[in-house]
Parts: C-alpha cells; sequence; structure tokens
C-alpha cells in the first residue's frame, strides 16, 4: 500500500542530510526512503531545507530565539499544519520537534512522535497526551528506559546512517570534534583534551542564535582556539565524511544524555574510533577498547588518543555495518507506520 506521510519539522532548524542536528538528518533520510520506495512524502520544515519529496515551507529564523519570537513561529506552524493536512489529507503525521506540542493537530488520525532529544527535556505530561492515536518512540534502549510506565511508548527505532565506504582511508595527525557548540555539548574539553595530547583537533558544528550558547562559545571555546586547534564552522556533509575518513579519532565528551549519536555511528563507518564520555547512549555505540574508549575527564581523553594505534579501523566499519545502518532505520519506520495504520483501522471497525 503506498502511504502519504506528513512530517513536521523543529520549526528553527532547516532539513537536509548536513543538518547540524540529529533529528533533522534522521528526518532527511526517512523522506528519501519514503520517495524511493515509491511513497508520498509531505515535509513542512523552514524554507532552505532540502527534500525529496514536497516541501511545505515555513519562515526561517536567524535572530535570537526569544519567547516571543517562539509564539509567533508556533501560531504559525499551527496554521500551516491544519492547511497541509486539509490540502493533502495525510494517512499519518510523523512529529520531529521537542516542542510538537505547541501545533499538534487536534483533529483525529495517526500521528508518530519521535523523541530525539532525553526524556527529561520534554514535560512530563505528554506522556498522558487526551489526543486519541498519538503514539510517542525513542531513538535508542537507554533512552527509552527512562520513560515513566506509558501504553503510548512504542519500542525504539535506534538511528542508522549511511555506510559509504568499503575499507577504512589512510589516517592524519588530527583528532575532530563535530557538534552543535552548546554548553551541554561540553566541546571545549575536546580542545584541552587536544592540547594535553598535542595533537591538532578540527572542531566543526553551528553556534545557534540563543544567547548561552553564544556565551558559552566566547567566554569557554575561543579561548582554546589556536593554530593547532581551529574551528571551522558548519561543513556540509562531502566535507563531514572527509574528515571522519582522514581523522585519528572522534572526540564526544557530551555531558547530556545522548539519546543517540549519528557523528559516532558516521565515524565508525569510516573507520575512525570514538573516544567519549559516558552519556546516555554513547556506551551502546562504542566497545570500549575495540571501536573507541569510553572516559571520563579530559585528561583520560588525552590519554586515550595515546592509545589509539591499539584499535583497528577495520573494527569500526565492521560495528558500523552490522549495527547502524540507515536501511534498517527506514525499513524500521515504513513497519512502524503500517503497524499504526492497522491499529487505526481496527479502532474505527470497533467504533462503528
Amino acid at each position: 500500500m503506498n502511504l502519504r506521510i506528513l512530517s513536521i519539522a523543529y520549526p528553527f532548524a532547516t532539513v537536509g542530510s548536513d543538518s547540524v542536528g540529529g533529528a533533522e538528518q534522521i528526518l532527511y533520510r526517512l523522506d528519501e526512503a519514503l520517495v524511493r520506495s515509491g511513497h508520498q512524502s509531505l515535509v513542512v520544515a523552514p524554507v532552505g531545507s532540502r527534500v525529496a519529496g514536497v516541501l511545505i515551507g515555513t519562515a526561517s529564523t536567524s535572530c535570537e530565539i526569544t519567547p516571543q519570537v517562539r509564539e509567533n513561529t508556533y501560531a504559525q506552524l499551527r496554521a500551516v499544519v491544519a492547511e497541509a493536512v486539509s490540502q493533502f489529507d495525510p494517512d499519518l503525521i510523523h512529529m520531529h520537534g521537542i516542542d510538537f506540542y505547541e501545533y499538534l493537530p487536534l483533529e483525529d488520525r495517526p500521528v508518530l512522535v519521535t523523541l530525539h532529544l532525553p526524556v527529561s527535556f520534554y514535560p512530563s505530561w505528554i506522556f498522558q497526551l487526551p489526543r486519541a492515536h498519538t503514539y510517542l518512540h525513542c531513538v535508542s534502549h537507554s533512552q527509552h528506559r527512562t520513560c515513566p510506565p506509558c501504553d503510548r511508548i512504542l519500542p525504539p527505532i535506534p538511528n542508522g546512517v549511511p555506510l559509504l565506504i568499503e575499507r577504512p582511508a589512510p589516517k592524519s595527525d588530527y583528532a575532530v570534534c563535530l557538534s552543535r557548540i552548546a554548553p551541554e555539548k561540553n566541546v571545549h574539553t575536546a580542545l584541552a583534551a587536544a592540547r594535553k595530547a598535542c595533537v591538532s583537533c578540527v572542531l566543526a558544528g553551528k553556534v545557534f542564535p540563543y544567547r548561552e550558547h553564544q556565551e558559552y562559545f566566547a567566554s569557554q571555546v575561543e579561548p582554546l582556539l589556536d593554530q593547532s586547534r581551529r574551528f571551522i564552522g558548519v561543513v556540509d556533509e562531502p566535507a563531514k565524511w572527509r574528515l571522519l575518513q582522514a581523522a585519528r579519532c572522534l572526540l564526544q565528551p557530551s555531558l547530556a544524555a545522548e539519546t543517540s549519536s549519528l557523528v559516532a555511528m558516521e565515524a565508525l563507518a569510516c573507520g575512525t574510533p570514538v573516544i567519549a564520555f559516558p552519556s546516555g547512549a554513547l556506551p551502546e555505540i562504542i566497545k570500549d577498547g575495540r571501536t573507541g574508549f569510553i572516559v571520563q575527564s579530559a585528561k583520560e581523553m588525552a590519554e586515550a588518543i595515546s592509545k589509539l594505534d591499539d584499535l583497528h579501523p577495520e573494527d569500526c566499519v565492521h560495528a558500523a555495518r552490522s549495527r547502524f545502518s540507515v536501511d534498517r532505520m527506514t525499513r524500521d519506520y515504513l513497519q512502524a507506520y503500517d503497524q499504526l495504520l492497522a491499529r487505526s483501522r481496527r479502532h474505527q471497525c470497533i467504533s462503528i
């Protein structure tokens, strides 16, 4: 059966293969898979997003995201979503934003909400939403275990990434850190660890227009930059893969309860080990001592960099191919769509 899926993105970030946010990258991969499989994909996302299906563009925001900006954006988005539902009559709506409840459609049709961020970031009442046929799921088993008991929670669907290389490339003498530049991402620790280990480090990512993020960059990241520790800003997808393939390792010092880590999966797919803090799902992704190291501090991260010769890039590639395929992920989502639609049909028959 051909499906018509309406996906709704977080309204403050564009969708694309090289988006900074993981949620936007996952939506991009799902949209691509839907179109490739002959389904109709409709995507509500900011203007400038790149999708394979039909883009229903909303206004993009480059200024500071204040409460007033949020209120205005949500009002516009509610109208856009209502119009899209009326015009296209989707079989199912798939929502990806942390603020999804601000523009949740009121009319009765299946809605799947992917919780891309730590469960503690969401209001607790989302697990008791009164709206019928509204289901939530997580993107890792560690995240799923933090959810309260709730009959609206579906089994997790772990994220996946493209598997673009057959064998690891030769390595250069630098570490890389790719991340949003925010306090909870702790990227200054990667720079400090690289300095302790006397290796170069390339930091890539985006400083979003939140005051706290901009102040963090100015006060804690910028002072650690020098000729050997460079910040290159946002990189496109080809540049990201080149950086990851040539790097000695990926540094992931995040303090957030990471629900997943696409960049860690991508690094492994390139044959690049990952050195990370034990935050959220990262220990699920990295096999300590085989595809990377789990550490607790900048000092331990620097020591781990000196032990990279003990690891084998082929083990990283094998782990990615056996566990983190984007094809497996998209198959799981298509199966979930079918199951929710079948459940909705059964409910309609009972009601009649």
